[in-house]
């Protein structure tokens, strides 16, 4: 996977942490693209809802091409690899927002029910309501276009959360038959990560936990994130990091301490191999 390049969020004004692209402009635009080909595998670091409104065509999220048409929306997670159908006729809009937008303007129980967010690996990412989506686009625009920018953010980022757990209801109301080979194992392990990622990210002891091999445990988990276990739980750790950085006053040796390090430096080290910056700058970026 090493050939897949990285793809991390910057809006035309460099300005938002969210932008609303119309498709038709977007497709026309992708010849230009000098950082990646966007009809190739490429992994985004943000959240993305690919709306169609118009036609029809295919996207591949995570290697699986998806049929998409008129009313559809695939909905794209931190950390997937997706690719453009070549020469996509459909029409539409892909709204992107980033993970520093959700964590601060989502509720921590919003961010727990949409499993789109984190949770993207036990569920499909295409969902059909054309209803739905025509409602959430049109109020989108209405807010978009307002020449009164007071609390935009806000109000774009509630627009969002609301059409995000409507479409989780609607999942839910499905109560479709899982049977993803392996799904079992995995939610195991994610939720064992998700109790004890403090106290160990030592991916040995989790399959020990679950009784399997580590290397059973790495095809697991690939199966589903086309990454290591390891890497999986250090994803988990950094999401911890970054919410308790930017939601509470707590200080970095705290923060250090809560997500498994006994050092602040180990901590400081650890958190800018994966996100780039120091968890310092984090925060004030954050602000």
């Amino acid at each position: 996977m090493k050939n897949i390049p990285d793809i991390s969020f910057q809006d035309a004004e460099n300005k938002y942490s969210f932008e609303c692209l119309n498709l038709t402009q977007f497709f026309a635009r992708i010849p230009e693209i000098a950082d990646h080909n966007p009809t190739q595998p490429h992994r985004i670091h943000f959240f993305a809802l690919l709306i169609v409104t118009e036609g029809k065509g295919t996207h591949q999220v995570d290697l699986k091409d998806y049929a998409v048409k008129r009313g559809s929306v695939l909905k794209l997670a931190k950390g997937q690899v997706h690719a453009f159908q070549k020469n996509a006729a459909y029409k539409g809009f892909l709204v992107l927002f980033t993970e520093d937008f959700v964590m601060n303007h989502f509720s921590k129980s919003s961010i727990n029910m949409i499993s789109h967010l984190y949770n993207y690996h036990v569920t499909s990412p295409i969902s059909q309501n054309e209803e739905l989506n025509h409602s959430f686009l049109q109020e989108l625009n209405t807010e978009l276009t307002n020449s009164n920018t007071f609390a935009r953010n806000n109000i774009v980022a509630s627009l969002i959360n609301l059409y995000l757990l409507r479409l989780e209801r609607e999942y839910n109301q499905q109560s479709p038959q899982n049977n993803i080979k392996n799904y079992t194992v995995f939610i195991a392990f994610k939720n064992l990560v998700e109790q004890n990622y403090a106290t160990t990210r030592n991916v040995k002891d989790y399959a020990e936990m679950l009784t399997i091999t580590t290397k059973h445990l790495n095809e697991v988990v690939k199966e589903f994130t086309l990454d290591t276990a390891k890497t999986f739980i250090d994803g988990y750790v950094i999401l911890e990091a970054k919410r308790s950085i930017v939601s509470t006053d707590n200080g970095f040796k705290e923060i250090a301490y809560e997500t498994g390090f006994d050092e602040l430096t180990n901590f400081t080290k650890f958190f800018k191999k994966n996100v780039g910056v120091s968890p310092k700058a984090f925060r004030t970026s954050s602000v």
